[in-house]
């Protein structure tokens, strides 16, 4: 391989190897499963940070800035900032073939081929060896938990499953996931598992090292937890057992139990407060509706009625405290390992800006969310099964109300109105990502819809 000369990492950045990378990105970005832009085209490229990882892997924060959207009240978003390694070559294995982006035509890599790094072992390999080694590079920072001892030689394979970020599994003992859309602060996946492993909470793989950056802002850019080889996701587990006619509210139950552990758990690591707000959580999920309404015409006909849920949630008398919680729980967040079942992935829902995420909510959020998506596994086979889905969710309830202390059923008006706001979000998601999916939360809003459902 030809040795090129790259730009050294210093604090300035150098935006000269745009001029070889913005049209190959262009291409390439909207295409990635993790892009949140894909409604709207890239119209400008800008290098944020540039640093040489190791000789022939640049690791890039890159910003895209989107076309301007009607949007009400409200100007266009501005754009995101995404983590790039890009593996830079004279020339491509076959074997690569997937991770290709392109060759440059211009700039200072003109003539190279430029592909996703994350794709290649080798490039895997050796950012896994910077994790063993904590130290830096430019502005990145390698850190780890020295108790843990993380050996040399693991072979790595990039996950192909859907996802808003990148995972890289080593050896079927540890997995990497580097966190795509990137925001400035303490990413709530590496900053809620290191608290929950602090609290000594077994639901949750503890982070053993991570790596962040300090320009052009501090941010988290992935975490490496323990990887339960042998586990299962909620989802699956739920839809086997749809297709074979198997009963799940025992796994159901136990899944509440879970969920309610982890919350516990959160609420002696944090702050929280005395209770939430419903008047402005109200008027937040409101908002959340008339926005989506705007974009999703199939939602405006039930707006008036998804505003009864709303309206009631601020009548509401003082629900559970708001603290720390998992923010975008679902089956796909749960695995089952043995008989023990383990919640993963608290970034959050990645949508929303970091702040929001790393604030205090209602547990009755992450309830809702669970809630739904027994609804969605119960839609994924004709007939639908409903009488499923209602097993599965009471069994749920009442598993969390064995641990927690308070039965989510018994708040009716938080939890419809939660159920609404993921709803709301569910449809205005599949409307842009999925379209084919979206009769699933459209029947919701439809029940929703109606007073007192």
């Amino acid at each position: 391989m030809q040795k090129t000369a790259y730009p050294r990492p210093t604090r300035t950045v150098d935006a000269s190897p745009m001029a070889s990378l913005a049209g190959l990105l262009r291409e390439w970005l909207p295409r990635q499963r993790w892009f949140a832009g894909k409604d709207r085209p890239v119209t400008d490229l800008a290098l944020l940070s540039m640093t040489e990882l190791f000789p022939g892997c640049l690791h890039l924060l890159v910003h895209a800035g989107h076309s301007a959207v009607p949007a009400p009240g409200g100007a266009p978003p501005a754009g995101d900032c995404y983590q790039l390694l890009l593996g830079v070559r004279q020339h491509l294995s076959p074997r690569l073939g997937r991770a290709l982006i392109g060759r440059a035509e211009e700039g200072p890599l003109a003539g190279l081929t430029v592909f996703d790094a994350l794709q290649d072992p080798r490039s895997a390999q050796l950012l896994l060896d910077r994790l063993r080694h904590p130290g830096t590079a430019g502005p990145l920072r390698f850190e780890a938990d020295s108790s843990v001892s993380l050996p040399a030689g693991l072979v790595p394979r990039l996950l192909d499953a859907e996802q808003s970020n990148s995972s890289l599994v080593y050896g079927d003992a540890f997995i990497l996931k580097l966190f795509r859309r990137i925001q400035p602060g303490v990413n709530p996946d590496l900053e809620l598992s290191g608290a929950l492993a602090g609290q000594g909470c077994g639901r949750v793989p503890a982070p053993v090292a991570w790596f962040r950056t300090t320009h052009p802002w501090e941010a988290t850019l992935g975490v490496l937890q323990p990887f339960l080889r042998d586990a299962s996701d909620g989802w699956t587990l739920a839809l086997d057992a749809l297709a074979s006619g198997d009963d799940f509210t025992a796994e159901a139950r136990e899944m509440g139990q879970a969920t309610a552990e982890v919350h516990l758990a959160l609420a002696a690591a944090f702050p929280s407060r005395a209770h939430a707000e419903n008047g402005r959580t109200a008027a937040e999920m409101t908002e959340r509706l008339e926005l989506a309404a705007h974009f999703v015409p199939a939602l405006r006909p039930h707006v008036p009625g998804l505003r009864t849920a709303f309206g009631a949630l601020a009548a509401c008398a003082p629900g559970p405290s708001a603290q720390r919680i998992h923010g975008d729980l679902h089956l796909g967040q749960v695995l089952r390992a043995g008989r023990e079942w383990f919640v993963i992935d608290f970034e959050g829902e990645p949508s929303r800006p970091l702040a929001e995420r790393r604030g205090v909510h209602s547990p009755v959020r992450d309830i809702a969310g669970m809630l739904r998506s027994f609804d969605y596994a119960a839609r994924q086979r004709r007939p639908w099964r409903p009488e499923w889905a209602r097993r599965c969710r009471e069994a749920y309830c009442a598993g969390y109300a064995t641990r927690a202390g308070w039965d989510p059923r018994k708040k009716h008006g938080l939890l419809r109105a939660y159920e609404t706001d993921r709803a709301v979000y569910e449809v205005l998601y599949e409307a842009r990502h999925r379209p084919d999916w979206l009769p699933v939360p459209m029947a919701a809003i439809e029940r929703l819809a109606v007073r007192g459902a």
